[in-house]
């Protein structure tokens, strides 16, 4: 899949995850160095809200976005996954106040994982992924112009439908 960074098209590594199928597992850490994984998460939907770089404009609004109204959505896990380092993201959250959960993959293995890795650019491509609570992908959406944001009603709306 192409995706493109201020009008240059670039393509995306590896297979993108396809709505209607199991989730790859993932295996990432949190800032507090505690090891999540797509499988701990079971019972739950869960929503994955992929920024290519926290410290970057619109990655800023997505995730600020996301954790407001991550306050209006019960029974579901709302996760931010960033290629930032833990230092990064701490710094990030800690300035602005925003308590969510934050995964980071410095090294793209979930990016790899789920066909989100960017190599040109060396980061995610922004996406918004919805699991529900058995494992199967029922909503995705690659960001077709990295440096837009993300349908947030659309995403938002079909968690509530879940």
């Amino acid at each position: 899949m192409e995706v493109t960074l201020k009008g240059k098209p670039t393509e995306l590594e590896g297979k993108q995850v396809v709505v209607g199928e199991k989730a790859p597992e993932f295996k990432l850490n949190n800032l507090e160095d505690k090891e999540i994984s797509l499988s701990s998460l079971k019972g739950q939907p869960v929503v994955l809200s992929i920024v290519p770089d926290i410290n970057t404009s619109v990655c800023h609004i997505q995730t600020k976005r996301f954790n407001q109204e991550a306050a209006n959505l019960e029974g579901v896990h709302l996760m931010t996954i960033s290629s930032n380092t833990k230092e990064q993201q701490a710094n990030w959250c800690a300035a602005e106040g925003v308590g969510m959960e934050m995964l980071h993959d410095p090294e793209k293995v979930f990016g790899k994982a789920y066909g989100l890795y960017i190599p040109e650019m060396n980061f995610l491509a922004r996406t918004i992924i919805v699991i529900d609570a058995e494992g199967i992908v029922r909503y995705q959406e690659i960001v077709p112009e990295v440096a837009e944001e993300p349908n947030y009603e659309a995403a938002l709306n079909f968690v509530k439908s879940l």
